[in-house]
């Protein structure tokens, strides 16, 4: 993928000669707070894609990697807080019909041209995920790639709500994060997961997972959810 402005790509760590992780700047994970307006929370991770930030890995997390070897992922797919959109472009790869939103919008510049150079056919679209609701639409999965640790408090309750309005009755959602302690932004607890999934929603598997970065450590604990709308 040809750089795009303020994205350098330089240098090369040897971490990421050998593991064929995309290199650049390493920015840090945005601190963004959940009471913060709209406005601010597209600024701080907008300004995170002008470089590499840490998380976007230039593939698939490899526990959503796992999930699609073993054909998880069925109908139309949603990939939510997509970043540069490597879920979304997987489930296109595995000829699922796919969609990605995220609140960046040179994020999703950055996926537009990647499902353009992959001649896959992926809608991207700038949309903030605590308003699920208003995409008007329903997908059979969804893909949560460190997004919901974002979220606390009103603004998680609305995430919730919107992924029960968007998600199919017998859907799956299938969601990676943050696993406590970490702070920043705040890992979550099993029981918290629990808690924010309680109404309308089988919660079919909790299991620790890693997120992988391309900057040191390379990787933070996390918990892999699996669940069914009901």
């Amino acid at each position: 993928m040809p750089a795009s402005p303020g994205r350098s790509r330089e240098s090369r760590p040897a971490s990421l000669q050998s593991s064929g992780v995309s290199p650049g700047l390493g920015s840090a994970w945005p601190s963004v707070l959940p009471h913060i307006t709209l406005g601010c929370v597209k600024c701080n991770f907008d300004a995170s894609y002008h470089g590499i930030p840490s998380w976007d890995i230039g593939r698939p997390q490899p526990a959503f990697a796992e999930l699609a070897e073993a054909r998880a992922f069925c109908g139309r797919v949603l990939d939510v807080g997509c970043g540069t959109g490597e879920h979304a472009l997987l489930a296109a790869a595995m000829g699922l019909p796919a969609a990605g939103v995220d609140v960046s919008p040179t994020a999703i510049e950055i996926a537009t041209r990647k499902a353009a150079q992959r001649n896959l056919p992926v809608r991207f679209t700038v949309h903030d995920a605590r308003n699920l609701g208003t995409l008007g639409e329903q997908f059979d999965t969804v893909i949560d790639s460190a997004l919901f640790h974002v979220f606390s408090g009103e603004d998680r309750v609305r995430y919730v709500e919107g992924l029960h309005q968007m998600v199919k009755p017998g859907g799956r959602y299938f969601m990676l994060c943050f696993s406590a302690p970490r702070t920043s932004p705040p890992g979550v607890t099993r029981q918290e997961i629990e808690a924010a999934f309680v109404h309308g929603w089988r919660i079919d598997e909790i299991e620790s997972a890693t997120v992988a970065v391309w900057t040191k450590p390379f990787s933070f604990p996390a918990w892999r959810t699996a669940m069914t709308r009901i």
